[in-house]
């Protein structure tokens, strides 16, 4: 009787392991490697690098770790795919630089597209891992830093493309992370004037007056 029990608990927590029947994909190789992607997304977006491990990104594809294995070898190329999806829509940066400041602003102010992987929540969960960290930094420089920079002209295009990126990040952070209430109360074509107003110095490469004194910025005007 006893070992009846006992094998019958063994066959219980064998199924458990295993993806269950109403969750396990077909077998097609895109569709499964397109699961994966999206069961990384949302745990590496909500967890961080760290707080994730292939099982549960696998359980919630409905494949095993195995199999997840089999398509990216570790969870380091894995999230080098993640980031690449979450980095991958650079429309806003492409165009006319006068105007970039404009439409980055009426960008950052909009709803958030919820289909769009969630790049600050990404970054925020995953920074604190040197080696994610370092995919970051690589992704950020390939996908934005760098292709804004040479879009800018005048000096320091490097570092102003940098501080426009992390205007934008910060915002995002403070807004539609924390919430802040004056940022999602605020009326949003005043509040996109107000950014843009922040952004434009960096793309005209306008800088302030030397004095003596440190000067007294005033951020809206």
């Amino acid at each position: 009787m006893a070992q009846k029990k006992a094998a019958a608990h063994k066959s219980r927590a064998a199924n458990r392991s295993k993806p269950t029947a109403a969750h396990k994909r077909p077998r097609n190789a895109v569709a499964t490697r397109e699961a994966i992607l999206q069961s990384a997304l949302l745990a590496f977006s909500r967890a961080g690098y760290d707080g994730v491990g292939l099982r549960e990104i696998a359980g919630e594809a409905g494949v095993t770790a195995i199999l997840v294995n089999r398509y990216f070898g570790s969870k380091e190329e894995m999230f080098v795919e993640a980031v690449k999806i979450t980095f991958a829509d650079t429309s806003l940066f492409s165009g006319d630089a006068a105007s970039i400041a404009d439409r980055v602003a009426q960008a950052m102010v909009g709803k958030a597209d919820e289909d769009k992987p969630d790049a600050i929540r990404l970054m925020l969960h995953s920074a604190s891992n040197p080696r994610a960290a370092t995919i970051l930094r690589e992704a950020l420089a390939g996908q934005f830093e760098r292709p804004l920079a040479a879009m800018l002209g005048g000096r320091d295009t490097g570092e102003r493309a940098a501080l426009f990126l992390a205007l934008i990040a910060g915002f995002d952070l403070i807004r539609n992370v924390v919430g802040s209430a004056p940022l999602t109360e605020a009326d949003q074509p005043g509040l996109a004037r107000r950014i843009a107003t922040m952004l434009k110095p960096l793309v005209e490469d306008k800088q302030g007056k030397k004095t003596d004194k440190p000067q007294q910025l005033t951020l809206f005007g």
